[in-house]
């Protein structure tokens, strides 16, 4: 988004009601803090999150299941 299309976006948000605009305000807010974070995904790990989020009908675990699970891997 060129600097004219962000400017023009945001005198349109000046324009919404107030509790939009706040909501405007915390999704900004949200992504620079992502910017912020020292985590992330490298290649592999991100295909693995898009490929187990396609997943038609994926496997879940109950808490105890879960719970269980960590115990044995000592965590």
């Amino acid at each position: 988004m060129t600097n004219d299309r962000l400017k023009e976006v945001l005198e349109r948000v000046l324009t919404w009601p107030p509790q939009r605009q706040e909501d405007a305000a915390e999704v900004l807010r949200l992504i620079e803090e992502h910017d912020k974070s020292p985590y992330r995904l490298n290649d592999e790990q991100a295909a693995e999150v898009r490929r187990r989020l396609a997943e038609a009908d994926p496997a879940t675990l109950t808490l105890a299941k879960l719970d269980e699970r960590l115990r044995r891997l000592g965590v």
